[in-house]
């Protein structure tokens, strides 16, 4: 069993020049996704939440992720708009709050925030409230969360790359290939 950062170089270094901006990056990526796959294993149920422009990731996350070709567990992942569509509607503290009630008592295992977006939406303070959200925010350097820029050209073509890798990733974890414990 090798180390996630070891197994994550190679795997990006095998997809060849499409993901070769991701070596660099994986530094950040790899503390990411290994708290985030420890709180699946443990039980935790993956909330995603997106801002506007990337609804249309979320559904494909959801639809790849649980594919029946997969040929491993069904996995707990839940849209935070599919499962709360009045989501546009929170405005306040307070509204998050009872947001989090609801969740609390629908998840008992617990949850984590996966959250996709600019870190100006008024959903990304959902997530922040998580040490251990997982987050691909764009266009600021966040404490525990993956840096994109929504102006590169390239933006959809990166987020697909990157649910490849992390779908490759939980491949891994289940199938014990990778260590989350060694990083």
């Amino acid at each position: 069993m090798q180390q996630l950062l070891k197994w994550t170089l190679e795997t990006i270094r095998k997809d060849g020049s499409m993901m070769s901006w991701m070596e660099e990056k994986r530094f950040e990526w790899v503390p990411q996704v290994s708290s985030m796959l420890q709180n699946l294993l443990s039980g935790q149920t993956i909330v995603i939440i997106t801002d506007f422009e990337r609804e249309w990731f979320s559904e494909y996350v959801l639809r790849k992720l649980n594919e029946n070709d997969k040929n491993r567990p069904m996995l707990p992942f839940v849209s935070l708009k599919t499962f709360f569509p009045n989501v546009r509607q929170l405005k306040t503290k307070d509204d998050i709050e009872l947001l989090e009630d609801m969740l609390a008592q629908s998840f008992s295992n617990g949850y984590t925030f996966f959250y996709i977006g600019k870190s100006t939406d008024i959903k990304m303070q959902i997530a922040k409230l998580h040490d251990d959200s997982f987050m691909w925010v764009f266009d600021e350097h966040l404490q525990n969360s993956f840096y994109l820029s929504s102006g590169d050209d390239l933006l959809d073509i990166k987020l697909i790359q990157l649910f490849r890798l992390l779908d490759k990733s939980i491949n891994a974890v289940l199938f014990a290939e990778v260590d989350l414990e060694d990083g």
